[in-house]
């Protein structure tokens, strides 16, 4: 659903007090909010906490949505919000936990096929997900989730110029990375044909 008439509508209705509007802009959002979620929080367990208290939150803050600006940037920005929460507590709870005792950490890869569709290859993903946090996030939001630099810079309070420069920092990273690794493929090659 791309219309903010029908967001707007929709809003209106759940502002009103019925759940079956509230559940439509549910159904309509999810998908992507989810995506996102999951591309910048590591624990799937975790992702769907997360994504429970963006819907928690989005009920409480329905009554402050314009609706003369667009709904997707604005949904957005409450999900980069509600990430940030999860990991400033989850860094929190990271340093008790290493003072306590010494655990590893296990990433598990779970993306949906047209996530990876989305960005061609699982070693790209993989390449991604090693970003710096603020690099990753310009990358998702821009490339999954299609937002303008411009909506980014609205999503993440931050000016367009930064965006532009994260932006430009993550795929020279990237580029950089996969440039290294062909290096070191062909090394490889090398020595298995000598």
């Amino acid at each position: 659903m791309e219309n903010t008439a029908e967001y707007s509508r929709l809003i209106a209705l759940t502002l009103a007090g019925s759940r079956e509007a509230y559940g439509e802009l549910y159904e309509a959002t999810v998908r992507d909010v989810y995506r996102t979620v999951r591309f910048l929080v590591s624990e799937p367990s975790d992702a769907d906490d997360v994504v429970q208290e963006i819907y928690i939150e989005l009920h409480r803050s329905l009554g402050q949505y314009d609706g003369m600006r667009d709904f997707r940037p604005w949904l957005m920005g409450l999900v980069m919000r509600q990430i940030q929460a999860y990991r400033r507590k989850g860094w929190r709870h990271f340093r008790i936990m290493q003072k306590a005792e010494q655990t590893s950490l296990v990433i598990e890869n779970d993306f949906a096929g047209e996530v990876i569709d989305r960005l061609s290859s699982r070693a790209l993903l993989d390449k991604v997900n090693r970003l710096p946090y603020k690099l990753k996030q310009v990358i998702i939001l821009h490339y999954l989730e299609e937002c303008s630099q411009e909506e980014i810079a609205a999503i993440l309070n931050i000016p367009l110029g930064t965006v532009k420069s994260r932006i430009h920092a993550a795929l020279q990273k990237l580029r950089r990375k996969h440039k290294a690794d062909t290096i070191r493929i062909g090394k490889v090659e090398d020595l298995h044909e000598s």
